[in-house]
């Protein structure tokens, strides 16, 4: 393969790394008030269509399964950055106490927490799926909450936009780095006729 066949291949696979962050936060955007199932869903794809052409461009499985720690990366920060900035554009805050768990007394890991403000119950509840929330009845935490109902109710302290697009960011990048590593790879072993390590080795 020619050196410039490997190097559209791989700004290729750079593109396609921006382009997956990019639509799958569009998407996170357009399915707000709706179920956040679809970009987990979608961003999971992206995932592993980036594996299979890294292991196109590489010729090798290793580094495309490296590529699977940026795609998680990608992942949360691009399915959590539209609620997130949602509510820090036109969220509400109010103090609440926690008056009742779901879970409590049973072996649940879905915490459903009911929340009663100035106003009296607030008619959403917080969410947290786990086994150690760190809420418990009786707490006072700040709440923010979208008056236009898209974006799901979330505890203040941990809505964080600018860190989720640090984060997608930062998946984003270290996809980059992968795909200009697996071009230059992949043409030095294509060139010199070298077989990946694994199908050296018989493991693939």
């Amino acid at each position: 393969m020619s050196p410039w066949k490997s190097l559209r291949r791989t700004v290729l696979l750079v593109g396609l790394a921006w382009a997956f962050a990019g639509t799958n936060t569009l998407i996170a955007y357009a399915s707000l008030g709706t179920t956040d199932a679809i970009p987990i869903f979608t961003g999971v794809l992206f995932g592993c269509a980036f594996a299979v052409a890294m292991r196109i461009v590489h010729e090798a499985w290793w580094l495309a399964a490296l590529s699977l720690a940026p795609a998680l990366m990608v992942l949360v920060g691009s399915v959590d950055y539209a609620p997130y900035s949602a509510l820090e554009v036109r969220g509400v805050h109010e103090q609440v106490t926690i008056t009742a768990d779901s879970a409590a007394g049973t072996t649940s890991n879905r915490h459903e927490f009911t929340l009663v403000g100035e106003d009296g119950e607030l008619q959403e509840k917080l969410l947290y799926r786990g086994q150690s929330p760190g809420y418990a009845v009786g707490d006072r935490i700040e709440v923010v909450y979208d008056p236009e109902g898209a974006a799901p109710l979330k505890d203040a302290s941990k809505v964080d936009s600018a860190g989720r697009l640090t984060m997608l960011v930062w998946g984003a990048s270290g996809w980059t780095a992968m795909a200009l590593l697996a071009g230059w790879r992949g043409h030095a072993n294509r060139r010199s006729n070298r077989e990946p390590l694994l199908e050296r080795i018989g493991l693939m």
